[in-house]
C-alpha cells in the first residue's frame, strides 16, 4: 500500500467519477446507475436516491476532472475551494468494519459534498508527498478517461476499460500480419 486505504479509496473513486462522463457516454444516467456506483465504492451515509441528487453528483465531475489537466498550483486551489465549500472540519471516526481514517464532513452531508471532499482529501495527500505525477489520462488514443497509477513502478499508463488490452491485441495482430509470408 502506498497511501492510506481512505487515500486510495478517494482516488478511485474520484477517478471513476470523472470516468462516468467519458467517451463511451454518460455512465450516470439514472439515480439506479448513481446506486450502483454509490455501492461499487463503498461509499457510506446519506444517499437520498433522488434526481437531484444526481444532478449535484454529475456537475462534480468537470470540476475534479480539470484536476487530471492542472499544474500543481491549479489542483492546490480546486483542492481547497473544495474543502472551504463544504466547511470541512477533518475528523478521524471508524465505520463499517474499518479502521480509524479521517472524514472532512459528517455522514448525513449531501452525497456530492461529501464525494467532492472525500476527493479532495485523497489528492490533499499527493500534494502533501509530491505523488501528483500518478494522476494521468489513458495512454491509449481513443480514450480520455482517466486513471490513478497506485503501482510501485509508477508504470500504469491505461485505464480499467480495456484500453491496455486493446493495445495488447493490436501490437499482436501487427506482429502477427508481419510476420506471414
Amino acid at each position: 500500500m502506498l497511501f492510506a486505504h481512505d487515500t486510495e479509496c478517494g482516488l478511485i473513486a474520484a477517478a471513476a467519477l470523472v470516468n462516468t462522463a467519458g467517451d463511451q457516454g454518460e455512465a450516470l444516467p439514472d439515480v439506479a446507475a448513481l446506486d450502483a456506483f454509490f455501492a461499487e465504492h463503498g461509499w457510506s451515509g446519506r444517499h437520498e436516491h433522488t434526481e437531484a441528487e444526481l444532478r449535484s453528483v454529475r456537475d462534480l465531475r468537470p470540476r475534479l476532472r480539470r484536476i487530471w489537466h492542472a499544474d500543481t498550483d491549479e489542483i492546490v486551489a480546486i483542492v481547497n475551494g473544495l474543502l472551504r465549500e463544504a466547511g470541512a472540519l477533518p475528523q478521524f471516526v471508524r465505520h463499517d468494519d474499518e479502521p480509524y481514517h479521517l472524514h472532512a464532513v459528517p455522514l448525513d452531508a449531501p452525497l456530492a459534498t461529501r464525494m467532492a471532499v472525500e476527493a479532495a482529501m485523497a489528492l490533499a495527500d499527493l500534494v502533501r508527498s509530491s505523488e501528483l505525477g500518478r494522476l494521468r489520462v489513458c495512454d491509449h488514443p481513443d480514450c480520455d478517461n482517466v486513471l490513478v497509477d497506485l503501482s510501485k513502478n509508477r508504470s500504469r499508463r491505461y485505464c480499467d476499460a480495456g484500453c491496455g488490452n486493446r493495445v495488447a491485441v493490436t501490437a499482436y495482430r501487427a506482429r502477427r500480419a508481419a510476420a506471414r509470408p
